[in-house]
């Protein structure tokens, strides 16, 4: 028995920022694959229709990803639980899975069939420093010099990537104006994610980690589900059940949306919340380099300098977020579901 446990010990056993890393190169490629699918798609037409649509990607991908968190969480799901949780609460559920479970990710996949990628990459970049004004400005919350500084050095990036470089192909007329509707359609998604992530923390901190993120994914999908047959009608799923589909799908679900999800809650599980916050910021420059590994999109001049202006937030703003997660930690004002919210606020998209 003595020897058992000894080899037991003697297990290596593999650190949380390990599993954090290989999550964030897994998430960091999403936008890069999912745009390489859909071009697969646009070669292999069924009919006239393309069946690896984003549409189908971010469906199927969600399904995939409530397979993974159901055999997780699902002791959370007990009965008495639920009676817990007051009709606010229930309310606030609808609302988080309404915008970040099923609008937000709706405009980065439109987004992402219209724009580059490294524009829609580094434009959901405003999600940060949106949510720290939300912040400030409705729940009262007191923030470092350091974040302001990097939210502001965010936000001049973002403006300089949309404003010093040509709109793609689909462009809105604003005036003098002229503005990508991809890049549009990507600010749009990173201000309902951050008005999401403000209902999280006002009304959603201490719900079970499990129960919030099953919700939101499972109640977002139908929501989606719904409303892409109201705008492109049923046609648009046809192909939802294509062995073509599907192929890729495994592809996709199984790297993407199973083992980037699996590494991720195992990582936060046992790494610090610092660790977490600070690998997961490294998500925006993987995503560029997976651009260019899978796309061969190389950065333009204007992402470059917009870029760097947001490595420069992304820096300042980890300073004052050490600093903040350790205070609270130490007052226990911090708990795995509004720790989870503002870590995933900062990564910005991730493929579900």
């Amino acid at each position: 028995m003595t020897r058992v446990k000894r080899r037991h010990s003697l297990t290596p056993q593999i650190p949380g920022h390990i599993y954090l890393w290989l999550a964030i190169l897994i998430f960091g490629a999403s936008s890069a694959v999912t745009r390489k699918l859909t071009e697969i798609g646009a070669n292999h037409l069924i009919g006239d229709r393309n069946p690896i649509s984003l549409c189908n990607v971010l469906f199927v991908g969600n399904l995939c990803a409530l397979i993974v968190m159901i055999p997780i969480y699902w002791r959370q799901w007990k009965p008495g639980n639920l009676r817990q949780l007051s009709k606010t609460d229930w309310i606030s559920l609808t609302a988080v899975a309404i915008l970040s479970g099923a609008l937000a990710p709706g405009l980065f996949f439109q987004a992402l069939a219209i724009a580059p990628v490294n524009n829609i990459v580094l434009i959901g970049r405003l999600e940060p420093p949106l949510t720290l004004a939300f912040s400030v400005w409705l729940l009262r919350e007191r923030v470092t010099k350091w974040e302001i500084g990097g939210a502001i050095a965010a936000f001049i990036g973002v403006s300089l990537t949309i404003l010093l470089q040509p709109p793609s192909e689909v462009i809105m007329n604003m005036g003098s104006l002229k503005l990508g509707l991809g890049e549009i359609l990507t600010a749009i998604g990173a201000l309902v994610a951050s008005v999401s992530t403000i209902i999280g923390k006002k009304y959603l901190s201490q719900i079970p980690l499990g129960i919030y993120n099953i919700f939101r994914t499972a109640l977002g999908t139908v929501i989606f589900f719904c409303i892409a047959l109201k705008i492109y009608g049923r046609e648009h799923f046809m192909d939802v059940s294509s062995p073509f589909l599907w192929q890729w799908m495994l592809v996709y679900g199984a790297v993407i949306v199973v083992l980037g999800q699996s590494f991720w809650i195992k990582g936060l599980r046992t790494a610090t919340v610092s660790t977490a916050s600070l690998i997961g910021s490294f998500t925006p420059i993987v995503s560029i380099i997976g651009a260019f590994l899978v796309l061969n999109e190389v950065p333009t001049m204007p992402q470059y300098i917009g870029g760097s202006l947001i490595l420069v937030g992304i820096f300042l703003s980890q300073l004052g977020i050490g600093r903040q997660t350790q205070s609270a930690i130490a007052s226990g004002k911090s708990s795995s579901t509004q720790m989870q919210q503002q870590i995933e606020a900062d990564m910005g998209f991730k493929g579900i």
